[in-house]
């Protein structure tokens, strides 16, 4: 049986300078890792992640979510403005309602590319 929690080393140091400079020449910018890493911290978070996956199934208004999510509308919209912020949802308005939908089509592809990851592996 193997250790899956076992991270394994090289057996000896050796630097190999070409995949190196390769890498290191094509390395972002800071920012631009910075902007990645909160994209992430934003998906990170459970409720704003089935909040994505309803609107992934459809546009909906504010308190069409909160009855899907079985949250309270105030919980929803302060999710709702997270994911705004981070450009993943954007809204319209329909006389008193706001109706709520993915940001584009980036945001369908991001969705997809991890539940594929965690679903088929």
């Amino acid at each position: 049986m193997s250790d899956d929690s076992k991270i394994e080393v090289c057996d000896c140091y050796e630097v190999h300078d070409k995949l190196i400079d390769c890498v290191k020449k094509t390395m972002l910018d800071e920012d631009t890792f910075v902007k990645l890493s909160s994209l992430f911290k934003v998906l990170g978070d459970y409720t704003r992640i089935k909040i994505i996956y309803a609107l992934f199934k459809t546009e909906l208004c504010v308190c069409d979510i909160a009855e899907v999510l079985n949250m309270s509308q105030s919980a929803i919209s302060h999710q709702l403005r997270i994911l705004k912020s981070a450009r993943l949802v954007k809204f319209r308005r329909a006389g008193k309602l706001v109706y709520y939908s993915l940001d584009d089509e980036h945001i369908n592809q991001l969705f997809n590319a991890g539940l594929e990851h965690v679903v088929i592996g």
